[in-house]
């Protein structure tokens, strides 16, 4: 073993003492000194998982073992090397991080970048290289389960937010994975179904936001989807990791496999997988002694390298990606050290809470209610008390503390007598099963009516939560109204008593049939360890709302794109499922086919007022390397400071394609004092007005007049101007 380390070391050491060379080149000519002392069963060694969460290094050479962990909205507890349960330790609790929705309705880059650098913190002091995480999977149906852990239906408004998420968590020697790549849309069939979507939507909708995390945010890591496209499952695909990721894109990290995802021995080895993770679910279905050893990127990749049926430089190629990634983290010598649970990180978390929460009606100013006045509130709903860090499949976390919303309102409304009545139950969190109530529903609805008798505000905490079937991995939603009976027992409740306000708390759209029973509305989604206290924030009006929807509401189910197309649309035919809605998707959908949804992508109320007015451009033709300068003045009307998104969306009524009615291309979030005004600019590249044009495999930019749509909302649009693209 001395006889290794010697010769790296005078390999390495060779490199530093000669001509000053980039620190790039360094670590590549270490790179491959090393690979030159590999033997081909360690290199085959380092392509698959060793545990649950681990891959192999190689301890002779001194190169560590790779660990990962989920997720997206917090670190997960340390799971057992060989199944998935959990290992009881009692030092890897952590702070849980609203759920990605929730940043994305906060149309804030900035605190992005904060989630990013506090997630990052905590996952290094975890000691951990990859975090699993984020989402960028475009929001296409309501039933989808995975939703909460995405940015929304906007591939501009994903790619803003994932960016400064990843530098930030990067910037903490924490490779950020981002995933699932690509069209993981659903749950339903989920390890098979082939994806059908032409090459336009493909890049023009799905793509977008995971280029963005490869070309802006230089993400090191990308989870490769469990789904197929064209016929080759998304772990080892052809276009999607050969041909775009890594020759169109320039991507120089590892791409990692969903747990499971890999199928085939030929295909992960020439088609762009680097590391192969969680292959027959347990790890442990081989009679052999070491099961991992019969993964496919395992014995089978070594034996057909040893018999030349595959070039060993495919394994170089990976082992190359692998090493890149252990010096941009465990073997970085400039690595901080990371922390966790501290109050910097709470702060964060319930800063992103309180800017996601969206504040959707809110008739005879029923929020904010007065923290000061004395007064009987009634707190209905199972998810009033419920832990939502708890279940949802793989992003579940074992936060330190979680404040549950009513914990939150008993501790800001200190004057008023808080009565609580669960109204309705749902089971236990099980990943795969759906479980039954211990509770009766009768005896629950008959308690929560009587609890609302005679009370001067009634809070009703309902939604979705993140069980099976909900909002939850491995399985979509069932149905598109609220589940457990409540609807039908917010219709009770209102006849009982009208001032009531509903708070909901999901990832995901509802049906929405007591509308006009409920006074107050907000979306308050999964968020996390200060849940309670960011909801009492903004009830209470400490916090002025200022989250805007990053998904369209539809009034039904098939006003959504997706399912307005049957089943082959969606869920598939269990096959294969064809995208026919093609790039209209959300409010693409409902704004080019006059459909009017509940609530639109964008919205959200606040308890300001605001204006916007002179709206100009810069000038009125442009040509295609200048960008399109919009600006105009923002005026809150109401008698407090609140924060507002100006958004801007480009469309091209005479078009020779088929065109949404507009797109977002830029969107500003700005503070403006009460009775105050605030000059905004904005920008567009022309070049970013192109489409994909299928006949040529490239992107194309037309000539011609464009609308420039400002407002508030993609269905409130204050001004439109025209500009000329020659």
């Amino acid at each position: 073993m001395k006889k290794y380390f010697l010769s790296l070391f005078i390999i390495v050491g060779s490199f530093s003492a000669a001509l000053p060379q980039s620190a790039v080149e360094v670590r590549e000519a270490k790179i491959d000194s090393i690979l030159s002392l590999m033997t081909l069963e360690e290199k085959v060694a380092m392509c698959h998982a060793q545990s649950k969460f681990s891959s192999a290094g190689v301890p002779r050479l001194g190169i560590p073992e790779v660990w990962m962990s989920d997720g997206p909205h917090g670190v997960r507890a340390e799971i057992n090397w060989d199944n998935w349960g959990y290992a009881g330790w009692t030092n890897d609790s952590i702070t849980a991080f609203p759920a990605l929705t929730a940043l994305a309705a906060s149309f804030n880059p900035e605190l992005s970048a904060d989630y990013g650098m506090a997630i990052g913190e905590e996952a290094r002091y975890r000691e951990k290289d990859i975090l699993l995480g984020p989402g960028v999977n475009i929001y296409r149906t309501p039933l989808n389960g995975r939703n909460f852990e995405y940015m929304g239906e906007d591939p501009f408004l994903a790619s803003k937010m994932v960016v400064p998420y990843i530098q930030n968590v990067q910037k903490n020697g924490v490779a950020a994975c981002v995933k699932h790549y690509a069209l993981n849309n659903q749950e339903k069939w989920r390890g098979h179904i082939d994806v059908q979507v032409s090459d336009r939507a493909l890049y023009e909708i799905y793509l977008p936001a995971f280029k963005a995390a490869i070309i802006e945010g230089e993400a090191w890591s990308i989870m490769g989807a469990y789904n197929q496209f064209r016929g080759q499952h998304c772990c080892h695909n052809e276009i999607l990791l050969n041909d775009i990721l890594k020759k169109d894109w320039g991507f120089d990290g590892v791409v990692v496999t969903d747990w499971g995802g890999a199928h085939d021995t030929d295909e992960a080895a020439k088609y762009g997988l680097d590391i192969e993770m969680g292959t027959w679910t347990n790890g442990l279905t081989s009679s052999t002694a070491f099961a991992y050893s019969n993964y496919y990127l395992a014995d089978p990749f070594e034996k057909k390298l040893k018999d030349g049926e595959l070039a060993e430089e495919l394994v170089d190629d990976k082992v190359r990606r692998i090493l890149r990634l252990i010096y941009r983290t465990s073997l970085d010598s400039d690595r901080p050290l990371g922390r966790v649970n501290n109050k910097e990180h709470h702060e964060v978390a319930r800063k992103v809470a309180t800017e996601g929460i969206v504040l959707l009606k809110n008739e005879d100013d029923f929020f904010p209610i007065d923290p000061e006045k004395k007064m009987k509130i009634a707190v209905i709903g199972e998810n009033a008390t419920r832990m939502m860090t708890k279940g949802g499949g793989s992003s579940e976390l074992k936060a330190q503390f979680e404040i549950s919303p009513l914990q939150g309102i008993q501790e800001r409304y200190k004057n008023a007598e808080i009565l609580y009545s669960m109204g309705y139950a749902s089971g236990a969190p099980v990943y795969g099963r759906e479980l039954p109530s211990p509770y009766d529903a009768d005896s629950l609805r008959a308690a929560a009516l009587e609890t609302v008798k005679g009370a001067d505000v009634v809070l009703f905490f309902g939604g979705l939560n993140k069980n099976h079937y909900q909002d939850c991995e491995g399985g979509d939603r069932l149905e598109y109204g609220l589940p457990f009976g409540q609807d039908e027992l917010l219709k009770q409740i209102a006849e009982v008593n009208p001032n009531l306000g509903l708070v909901l708390i999901s990832g995901n759209a509802v049906e929405m049939p007591w509308l006009s029973e409920v006074k107050g509305l907000m979306q308050g989604w999964y968020l996390g360890s200060m849940a309670g206290h960011a909801l009492a924030d903004v009830i209470s009006g400490d916090v002025n709302p200022s989250g805007k929807m990053p998904f369209s509401i539809p009034k039904k189910l098939n006003d959504n794109a997706a399912h307005s197309y049957g089943e082959i649309s969606y869920p598939g035919d269990s096959i294969k499922q064809v995208y026919k809605e093609d790039i209209l998707v959300g409010y693409r959908w409902h704004d080019t086919k006059k459909i009017t949804p509940q609530y639109a992508f964008g919205y959200g109320l606040t308890y300001s007022d605001f204006e916007i007015s002179d709206v100009k451009t810069e000038a009125s033709t442009y040509g295609l390397d200048e960008t399109i300068k919009v600006t105009l003045t923002l005026k809150n009307t109401g008698d407090r400071a609140g924060k507002e998104v100006v958004q801007l969306y480009v469309g091209k009524k005479k078009s020779k394609v088929k065109r949404a009615t507009k797109e977002l291309k830029s969107f500003a979030k700005v503070i403006v004092e009460a009775g105050m005004s605030q000059e905004i600019e904005m920008e567009v590249a022309v070049r970013d007005l192109a489409y994909y044009n299928e006949s040529i495999s490239d992107w194309q930019i037309e000539k011609g007049s464009y609308q420039i749509y400002v407002g508030q909302a993609s269905d409130d649009i204050s001004e439109v101007l025209t500009v000329k693209v020659n």
